[in-house]
């Protein structure tokens, strides 16, 4: 079979791995309210650079939700602070909570009560931020004349009556109550006699990973050749290190490549009373045992950017707490939603969390237990590699993205019954893009962000990927994309064959698949006229050598659309014969225009304005490529049918304004009672929903067709029947689909490339 490579210098596909820094492209969003109209939610928390976990938890909250719903809310924070430590706010938007000062708690409650834009209080409970003045915090609560959110981060079970009291005093105040674990709101239930319908169980957000090599990374932190096991956090007796350290003798003496990271800080409060005396019988432990090759501290409170960096780098994380009672752990959080493979101790939080594939529950200061786990992952790197992917797919839901969604939706729902939730545009990102792309094209599927070379190519996706950075260069006219769309072009070019059709597959060594052989390939040709049409139509933007070379390959592949009776495949044709536009295409869009056209009259009926017997995948293309044909032919018949069937589409696939696309596990079909699909959903389906939209508003100038893009384009953010997000902002992805209970997270070509397809109509 042919070969790309052949008679050229290259001799295997190569990644690109620099992405050139594009400049931003913003889009506006008509969803956007006027600062001052906007509800204002006050934070009562303690705030960096207060070194703790609630502060770093508030920040990364407080973080993504300005950053996902720019235009909904404005966002404030009373800082908690003592004292003895008390500082002005490092901002003039930030108040502050003296904790050990009763005059400070009226003060606020009187503020709080007074700005008139403060619509929400969410109040950050931890019993160590208000243990010494609880009547005084109290009192501040029943003052506040706002609904009052309380996130608990600690809930302790089996309580003693005082304490039982104190928790139900804030209940009794609550509009609503966040806890970040099952166990939690079950302890809350049963223990405190709290109203379900007042709880909801919001995860600790955890941070999404950015494309990079690991071992970079560990060059980096001069970790090369080493089996790095880690634990991090503000270091206290509670963290029982001394545990790992016990355990290590039996680990080292079969492998002595291991090497313990204690990351972190001791915490501030054990300095205060204690200074540094649990570490410094943490370092005698390590002398004593001999173990100083293998132990390396780090003594300092570690940025989330540097943190995530040793995270990633890690092998095996030990998580060893001895407090029983800890309910949700921001450490525990972070290192199994990194992909580490996990070893805890069965706090309640990991016993929800790890389900016996995802990580290893060890005893509580069990040493010989915690060594022979730590000896079978070293030993089972298949295992460990099993847990790490476990881990990834278990905790992807928990990221900072969507714990804001959950905690934007609870603030919905308090604030007024007309008041909806606008989600902000994300900026262009091509990370991923190029990540996927090797020297010879975009390769066709990842495991999660990193490319699947064993899945090869294919003309669809690299057609696709040719229209949207062709498309991003026709806005933004910046040259480094260029090398982008010669490698799509090139790859076209050589699926191209001499009988004027195209093949759709190639191994990742540049050779044509025996896939070709089996499937129907009608549609991947309709798709290759849709992307030449588009390059074709840029002249004197694109260089003249891909628009003549583009133009002279539509021209000897279109004849053979005569031919072609799949809907998908003339609807991809219509779509680039519009884009080139000559008179050549004029006949072309007329026939192929007429056939579909007369596939609407067949088919539809009284209830049923399609153009099948069933609505299955890519739906929104039919009736755009009739109103683009309209639009070049003028024939009004085509301009009816489109818009009577779009709007028949647009009935079946938006519910209450939000759009949810035909299941790929149970297409629709005429005359059937229409069984409801929870998941199957594809970012490509979405895509097309969104262009098509974009097609009618331009030509209808209905605000209705803009409002459904908008909402279209929602899904990906958020917007569907997870409520979690499908495109990563970190990496530039999109994941693969949304299914019944999960996202698919594989980020595979069809999904990014149709994400920046969506998102480059949003810019147009």
């Amino acid at each position: 079979m042919d070969n790309f490579f052949k008679g050229a210098n290259a001799q295997s596909p190569g990644f690109i791995h620099e992405t050139p820094a594009f400049p931003l492209l913003k889009s506006g969003d008509p969803s956007k309210v006027e600062r001052n109209k906007r509800p204002k939610i006050l934070f009562i928390t303690s705030y960096p650079p207060r070194e703790c976990g609630i502060a770093t938890y508030s920040q990364d909250l407080i973080h993504a939700l300005s950053t996902q719903f720019q235009g909904t809310f404005q966002f404030q924070v009373c800082e908690i602070q003592n004292r003895l430590t008390s500082k002005k706010p490092h901002s003039e938007n930030r108040m502050k909570l003296i904790e050990d000062d009763p005059n400070s708690y009226r003060k606020n409650a009187f503020y709080i009560n007074k700005d008139e834009d403060i619509q929400i209080v969410v109040i950050q409970h931890e019993f160590g931020f208000f243990n010494e003045k609880h009547l005084d915090f109290e009192e501040m609560c029943k003052l506040i004349k706002k609904p009052i959110v309380f996130v608990f981060h600690t809930v302790l079970p089996s309580p003693h009556e005082s304490l039982k009291r104190q928790v139900q005093e804030l209940v009794e105040i609550a509009a609503s109550i966040v806890v970040m674990t099952l166990d939690a709101a079950q302890i809350l239930v049963l223990d405190y006699q709290v109203p379900t319908t007042l709880i909801s169980i919001i995860p600790h957000g955890t941070h999404l990973q950015p494309i990079q090599q690991n071992s970079n990374i560990r060059e980096k932190l001069a970790l090369s050749g080493k089996l790095i096991l880690s634990t991090f956090g503000l270091l206290s007796s509670s963290k029982s290190i001394e545990t790992t350290l016990n355990a290590l003798p039996s680990v080292v003496k079969h492998y002595p490549d291991v090497l313990f990271l204690v990351l972190g800080k001791t915490h501030p409060n054990i300095i205060k009373q204690e200074g540094e005396a649990y570490r410094d019988s943490l370092m005698q432990t390590v002398n004593t045992l001999g173990l100083q090759p293998y132990v390396k501290f780090i003594n300092r409170y570690l940025e989330t950017g540097e943190l995530l960096e040793y995270l990633q780098v890690s092998d095996i994380y030990l998580f060893t707490s001895k407090d029983r009672n800890q309910a949700v752990s921001g450490t525990f959080s972070y290192a199994i939603s990194s992909g580490c493979a996990v070893v805890s101790t069965p706090i309640p939080h990991a016993k929800e969390v790890i389900n016996g594939s995802n990580g290893i529950i060890f005893s509580f200061e069990d040493s010989m237990e915690l060594a022979e786990a730590i000896k079978l992952l070293i030993e089972d790197e298949q295992l460990r590699m099993k847990i790490s992917n476990n881990s990834l797919k278990a905790m992807a839901s928990t990221s900072w993205q969507n714990s804001s969604i959950a905690h934007a939706q609870l603030f919905g729902r308090l604030l007024s019954a007309n008041y909806s939730i606008h989600y902000s545009i994300p900026e262009i990102n091509l990370k991923h893009v190029f990540n996927m792309t090797t020297n010879l094209g975009i390769v066709q599927f990842a495991k999660f962000s990193t490319p699947d070379l064993e899945s090869g190519y294919t003309l669809d996706d690299n057609a696709r990927a040719l229209i949207a950075t062709a498309h991003y260069y026709q806005i933004t006219g910046d040259k480094r994309l260029l090398g982008l769309i010669y490698t799509y072009f090139n790859f076209i070019k050589f699926c191209f064959q001499s009988d004027g059709s195209f093949l759709n597959y190639v191994t990742k060594e540049g050779a044509f698949s025996t896939q070709n052989l089996d499937d129907n390939l009608e549609d991947s040709n309709g798709r290759a006229i849709w992307a030449l049409g588009y390059v074709a139509s840029l002249k004197g933007i694109l260089p003249n050598e891909l628009v003549l070379g583009a133009g002279n390959m539509m021209n000897e592949a279109i004849p053979l659309f005569a031919g072609v009776y799949s809907p998908r495949a003339i609807a991809f044709a219509i779509k680039g014969l519009y884009e080139q536009n000559s008179e050549v295409t004029l006949n072309w869009i007329n026939h192929l225009g007429e056939r579909l056209y007369r596939m609407y009259q067949t088919n539809k009926s009284t209830n049923w304005l399609w153009f099948e017997d069933y609505l299955t995948y890519g739906n929104s293309l039919l009736p755009e490529a009739l109103l683009l044909a309209y639009t070049r032919t003028g024939r009004i018949e085509y301009r009816h049918a489109a818009k009577e069937s779009f709007h028949f589409l647009l009935g079946k696939i938006f519910v209450n304004d939000q759009l949810k696309v035909v299941s790929n596990r149970g297409w629709m079909l005429k005359n059937q009672v229409q069984t409801t699909f929870s998941g199957g959903e594809q970012p490509i389906d979405v895509a097309y929903t969104i262009i098509a939209l974009n097609k009618f508003f331009l030509a209808f100038d209905l605000d209705e067709y803009k409002k459904k893009m908008i909402n279209a384009f929602n899904w990906f953010l958020g917007a569907n029947h997870l409520n979690q997000i499908v495109y990563n902002p970190v990496t530039g992805g999109c994941y693969d689909g949304v299914e019944e209970k999960n996202v698919n997270l594989n980020q595979g070509a069809e999904s990014t490339v149709s994400y920046l397809l969506a998102r480059l109509t949003l810019s147009t």
